[in-house]
Formats: C-alpha cells, sequence, structure tokens
C-alpha cells in the first residue's frame, strides 16, 4: 500500500488520523479521546481494557498518552501490509517527523 501511495501520502494520512483521534487541548490521543472517536475507526466493538492496552502498547515514552510519531509507529506495526517491511515503516514514519 506504501508502495501505491507513497510514503509522503501515507505518512500525511496518518497524520490525519492521529489529529481526528487526539484530544484537541492536549494534542495527545489519550484513553478518553481514543474511546470518544473510536466508532469512526470501526473500533466501536473493542472494551475499554483493548483500548487502554492498545494505547499502552504505543506509548513507547511510559507517558500514558499517545503523540503522533507513537500513534504511527503503532498504525504501521498494526497494520504491517501498509509497508514493504515493518523496519522500513519505522524508519519512514521517524524520518517523517525528524526523530
Amino acid at each position: 500500500m506504501a508502495d501505491q501511495l507513497g510514503g509522503q501520502v501515507l505518512m500525511e494520512e496518518l497524520c490525519k488520523g492521529f489529529n481526528f483521534l487526539m484530544d484537541p487541548i492536549r494534542g495527545v490521543i489519550t484513553f478518553d479521546s481514543l474511546k470518544r472517536n473510536a466508532n469512526v475507526f470501526g473500533l466501536e466493538g473493542l472494551s475499554d481494557d483493548e483500548l487502554i492496552e492498545m494505547v499502552r502498547e504505543g506509548d513507547l515514552d511510559g507517558d500514558g498518552v499517545l503523540d503522533q510519531t507513537e500513534f504511527c509507529v503503532l498504525m504501521v506495526r498494526l497494520s504491517p501490509e501498509l509497508m514493504s517491511g515493518p523496519q522500513n515503516a519505522i524508519d519512514q514514519a521517524l524520518a517523517f517527523f525528524g526523530s
């Protein structure tokens, strides 16, 4: 899919998803903001525990929320078909955000 969209377009689409799910005041995805918007992404069937685990799984720095980079890395990890290989996906996401 990344080959079809191009790396830049894929990252832009991930950013749109992040912006939709994030708490507009804090600028990060919290459990509450994820739960509030989960239905738009077909996640309405997930329990609170599953949503909490999703945040936990993506939370690389341990602050209990997902910033934009963490969200993009998590989405690529959860959807490996987006990229030709997981390392390529992580490298592109980190390069896009200047890490």
